[in-house]
């Protein structure tokens, strides 16, 4: 039984958190980071080569995950991997004890550390949906019976700050009607713009976690206005941050002011610390989540 699934039934603000799978096989800062989260958040998400930079897989994060007693939700991407790979993948990942599965389409490989790598994309986020479904329900894509289904939590991604925004919530639709039955969304720093957004797809009828970036500076605010689609840090914060003198303390003030400002609006918080995972509990103490 997924204990993220039961969490967001019960209607209580569920957290979640994001780590990073090293570059190698030294696991022991991702343990480090995933102690620091321990009683804190609900559950771990592990990230599939993120920013198209290699490391170490998600599933392998995720099973030691669950052997170190955390609930980790296994992110896929299908830039890596066709649809034979990724179908074998969402089985091994269900008899090794994994059901949360963030499906996502992924980055282009020009982002990353092998810009010479043969990207794949046989599926997308909705396709790959479909077939934890398909597979949930006996059944793999190419029609074949399974012996013995698995079953999964299955959620997806969006955009709040995408501007224009509708093309999200169609694609939004397409993810429900798919199969995601939880939202994680990209970051977010401006309120009134994701409650018009959560206003916009009340009707779907599936919990949204808000997410958050840990900003490290003003200069990484600039940078991810500049690069990242969707997500604008508005020019008031920055300020904020420029005119701090504890940069630290003013950064878990702001993600902590994001997350009551936001608290009422959705069903969770996903925290995308990118590094910091250790001021996390700092942050939640501050925004007096437990």
């Amino acid at each position: 039984m997924s204990l993220l699934s039961e969490a967001l039934k019960s209607g209580k603000f569920v957290i979640s958190a994001e780590i990073g799978p090293p570059k190698g096989v030294d696991i022991t800062e991702m343990l480090e980071n995933a102690e620091v989260l321990r009683g804190k958040v609900t559950s771990i998400n592990a990230t599939d080569q993120q920013s198209s930079v290699m490391r170490l897989g998600s599933l392998a994060s995720c099973h030691i995950l669950k052997d170190k007693g955390f609930e980790p939700i296994l992110q896929m991407t299908c830039r890596d991997r066709n649809r034979i790979a990724l179908q074998s993948d969402l089985l091994s990942a269900y008899m090794l004890g994994v059901e949360n599965v963030l499906c996502l389409t992924g980055d282009y490989v020009s982002l990353g550390d092998h810009p010479d790598a043969k990207p794949v994309f046989d599926l997308d986020s909705v396709s790959l949906l479909h077939a934890a479904r398909e597979l949930q329900n006996g059944k793999d894509l190419a029609g074949k019976e399974l012996k013995g289904s698995p079953h999964f939590f299955t959620g997806a991604i969006v955009t709040p700050g995408a501007d224009p925004v509708e093309p999200q919530i169609i694609k939004m639709e397409k993810k429900v009607k798919a199969g995601a039955r939880f939202f994680q969304t990209q970051a977010i720093y401006e309120p009134r713009k994701f409650e018009e957004f959560m206003k916009s797809v009340k009707y779907l009828n599936v919990p949204v976690m808000v997410g958050i970036v840990v900003l490290r500076s003003a200069a990484m605010a600039r940078f991810m206005n500049k690069n990242v689609a969707g997500v604008h840090v508005p020019d008031a914060l920055i300020q904020e941050m420029d005119k701090a003198e504890n940069k630290v303390q003013k950064s878990n003030e702001i993600a902590a002011r994001l997350i009551n400002e936001m608290q009422g609006m959705c069903q969770g918080v996903h925290l995308m610390a990118i590094g910091l995972e250790k001021r996390i509990p700092a942050i939640l103490e501050a925004a007096k989540l437990k």
